[in-house]
């Protein structure tokens, strides 16, 4: 009897147990299909079955000539050739019923445990599934494998290669440059804004002004600031003497004579550029002692005053609040991706030329370090086995679902084109071995009865 085909897509996708298989359909419409190499197979297939049934007539032939030869008188020669082609036939009708009912019911009845592969479709793949589970997917097959495999050593003789080296860089480079023009410089300003804005806010930055502060001061580091500005100073007021002048006699009261005012200008102008100039050339100098106390207290008081550090605090979030300094930090992103992507596209700029170097000489060191090379067997062992331990059943329901959403009719067309042609010569083998034997079995009861 020939199974009817299912009507639907759904039906398609439907095994016989009723569960709807999570396989897409495309994968079902594949197996509704036949390749040319498919169609050579079944070719074959059919001419192997065209020899096997030839065989087996030709031992019916030869059963009812040996027959006829012994019922006219031929002698016991026709008997036994007569045995020998009757139990050829038996055989080959017994390997004809087995092969067939892996595929189909033979002469189209409904007999019990036939059309194996239609019926039992799906049983077959929970059972594969199950298999490939249980002999593949186990921690200690994977362990073994990889262990045996050695990818520590042969992953660092492979990117101790020049060549690899360049290639895995290469491969790293486009892979960032795909990734940084996936990702939308609006999201990953806000992003980066946010992160920044957050851990400033969330971190009290004076004590740690302070203690840097503390230790500039220790070490003497703040005093080279202080000749770079009493030096320009100097140098200021030696060329703006007149403008100095004029600001001090600008300040003067209305009613005192201008000569005085003048005298007074050129004296506070003068007195200005002798005290710059000798805090200039003296290290030694009253102001500069004032002034490392006063950064020595400061630093203390960053450090310890509650006021002074609350008030550091708040000009913090005055600064960060203004809309000039978020659009500082949102464009530092642009700049950032803007220099990454040109060093990722240049192939001799520095980034790639550090990559390939760090690559090679990782290379260079897993192909000679044992404990190396056991680190990285062990990571990828670990990777490994955490796959297959925590997505097994995902694994292996790939299989068993892909097998329910197979159609059933060409399913067994396909399996039957690959395995047919061999599963034939079972056919002439029962045939053969069945004559041998039922030649024996005669030979062995006439020498008996004998």
């Amino acid at each position: 009897m020939k199974h009817a085909r299912p009507e639907s897509a759904d039906d398609l996708a439907t095994p016989a147990g009723g569960r709807a298989a999570a396989t897409p359909a495309p994968v079902a419409r594949a197996m509704t299909t036949f390749s040319p190499a498919d169609e050579e197979k079944r070719r074959g297939v059919r001419r192997m079955k065209l020899t096997a049934t030839g065989l087996l007539l030709f031992v019916a032939v030869v059963y009812v000539l040996a027959k006829w030869a012994s019922h006219e008188g031929a002698g016991g020669w026709a008997d036994y050739v007569a045995a020998a082609a009757e139990a050829g036939m038996v055989g080959a009708m017994a390997d004809w019923f087995a092969v067939t009912a892996l595929f189909r019911h033979p002469l189209g009845l409904p007999i019990p445990h036939t059309a194996i592969i239609p019926t039992k479709k799906d049983q077959l793949g929970v059972s594969l599934g199950e298999f490939v589970g249980e002999n593949f997917l186990s921690q200690d097959v994977v362990r073994q494998r990889l262990r045996a495999v050695g990818i520590g050593s042969r992953l660092g003789v492979w990117l101790a290669d020049p060549e690899h080296a360049d290639r895995v860089t290469a491969e790293l480079s486009a892979a960032l440059r795909g990734a940084l023009t996936v990702l939308r410089d609006s999201d990953v300003q806000a992003i980066v804004g946010e992160a920044i804005t957050r851990r400033a806010d969330a971190q009290e930055i004076a004590p740690g002004i302070g203690k840097t502060l503390e230790k500039i001061v220790a070490d003497g580091g703040h005093k080279r600031v202080v000749d770079l500005i009493v030096t320009r100073a100097h140098d200021w007021l030696v060329l703006h003497d007149e403008q100095v002048m004029d600001a001090v006699q600008g300040g003067a009261p209305g009613w005192t004579p201008r000569f005085v005012d003048k005298k007074v200008g050129e004296r506070v102008y003068k007195e200005l550029l002798r005290f710059v100039t000798e805090m200039r050339d003296m290290p030694s100098h009253p102001a500069r002692g004032a002034l490392d106390r006063f950064l020595t207290d400061f630093a203390s008081d960053l450090q310890s005053d509650t006021e002074t550090r609350a008030r550091i605090e708040r000009l913090k979030g005055e600064v960060l609040g203004r809309g000039e300094v978020q659009d500082l930090i949102a464009s530092a992103w642009t700049s950032v991706r803007s220099m990454i992507v040109s060093a990722a596209e240049d192939e001799r700029s520095e980034l790639r030329l550090r990559v390939r170097a760090s690559l090679l000489s990782l290379g260079a060191r897993m192909a000679v370090d044992a404990k190396l090379q056991a680190k990285v067997d062990g990571w990828v062992e670990g990777a490994a086995v955490y796959v297959v331990t925590t997505y097994r059943g995902e694994i292996t329901s790939l299989i068993t679902d892909t097998v329910a959403g197979w159609d059933a009719e060409h399913t067994t067309k396909k399996i039957e084109a690959n395995i047919g042609r061999d599963l034939q010569f079972i056919r002439i083998n029962g045939t053969v071995v069945g004559s041998l034997v039922g030649l024996l079995i005669y030979a062995v009861s006439r020498g008996l009865g004998a």
